[in-house]
């Protein structure tokens, strides 16, 4: 069996952090180089990214201690949170939030690193220390400990968990696509009301609509209602979301069937559809339909209002039933609605059908992760 060599991370590569130019002078930003905060990777699927949020100028960069890391760099957080880990796809600097690690080449692949930190998050997650956050230091970072095998087995092992990711990242480009594509269909059916110009159209009070639709409100369409808490729960099968998606699995479920999942608070843009037995949090509203086959509509409808501009707190972005329940919506027959879902449930059934193939994709990938790492596998024999 292949002898696997202590290295410290600091003899593999060299680990780099970051900065930030001064937010006071606006000549810092809006340039074009790549400039990456943690809060970046926050709900960043891929294993590559190119670019931040924002983007800073040369005089920026020159400002404080930034420092250029080049393509095959392998970025990690190491405060708020500790943790996210991701390739650089092309040259590119960061916040001090990062302790990035340059591999060298001769003795460790990128891709292998980057599954390598992954792995040790938990473990890299203990060594931080701080009062106000927890923290990585530089030196800490440098002096952790890692086993790795020759090159020609980094490469093998990363193949094989990067065709997971691979076929991953494939679905999710694809389920945004026909995210795009309902989205459009909507637009033409509700708001451009292309299959229905030839028809007569009466005046409202959102202006011309065609004859036999209505203007009513949210609140005719759905029953709103709040999230519960969920650290009670135990563990199990029913998923769990929050307005980043995904939280968790637990045993019991709040709901069961179609529903659109709205945040209550912070990130309020974050629309979801569900048609499952699911549970939410409690700073998340959930819906049940009122009108038959009329949960989608209502998803692709609160996806074009920008919720986030109709924000109701002060110190964190607050929605109330009260704005969702009076939204203004233009309501057609039922049998219109019904023709619609018909069309477009079958968008959503793909979408589920590649979401659950990319679930068994990650737990398969999360259970051989552990396993190659540590070397329990022969890869040799897995390739064959």
């Amino acid at each position: 069996m292949e002898e696997w060599k202590e290295y410290k991370l600091g003899e593999i590569g060299t680990v780099v952090g970051g900065a930030t130019p001064s937010t006071k002078d606006p000549m810092n930003y809006d340039g074009d180089i790549s400039w990456i905060t943690p809060k970046d990777l926050s709900g960043y699927e891929s294993m590559y990214i190119d670019r931040g949020e924002r983007m800073i100028t040369q005089q920026g960069y020159n400002s404080c201690s930034c420092k250029m890391l080049p393509k095959g760099s392998v970025l990690f957080s190491s405060r708020a949170p500790i943790g996210y880990v991701a390739i650089a796809a092309n040259d590119l600097c960061t916040n001090q939030g990062f302790k990035s690690v340059i591999p060298n080449n001769k003795i460790v692949n990128s891709i292998f690193l980057y599954y390598l930190l992954a792995y040790n998050k938990n473990f890299i997650e203990g060594l931080g220390s701080g009062t106000t956050f927890k923290e990585v230091s530089g030196q800490t970072m440098k002096n952790i400990v890692v086993k790795i095998p020759s090159l020609s087995t980094q490469e093998r092992i990363a193949s094989i968990l990067k065709s997971l990711d691979d076929k991953i990242e494939v679905n999710r480009k694809i389920n945004e696509n026909l995210e795009q594509q309902a989205q459009a269909l909507f637009k033409s059916w509700f708001v451009d009301f292309e299959p229905f110009k030839n028809g007569e159209f009466v005046e409202s009070e959102l202006g011309m609509i065609p004859k036999g639709w209505r203007v009513g409100t949210l609140d005719d369409l759905l029953e709103i209602k709040y999230g519960k808490d969920h650290k009670k729960l135990s563990d199990g099968k029913i998923p769990v979301y929050g307005s980043g998606g995904l939280m968790r699995r637990v045993d019991k479920s709040l709901y069961k069937g179609e529903s659109v999942l709205i945040p209550r608070k912070g990130t309020l843009n974050n629309v979801m559809y569900v048609n499952e037995e699911f549970w939410t949090v409690d700073t998340m509203f959930y819906t049940i339909p009122k009108v038959e086959h009329i949960a989608l509509f209502c998803y692709l409808f609160l996806l074009g209002k920008d919720l986030a501009s109709m924000n109701a707190g002060s110190a964190v972005p607050s929605m109330t039933t009260e704005i969702l329940n009076s939204m203004p919506v233009v309501i057609p027959q039922n049998s219109i609605v019904n023709e619609f879902d018909n069309v477009i449930s079958s968008y959503f059934r793909k979408i589920e059908n590649n979401d659950n193939e990319s679930r068994r994709l990650a737990e398969l990938r999360d259970t051989l992760l552990p396993k190659m790492m540590s070397g329990e596998f022969k890869v040799n024999e897995i390739v064959r």
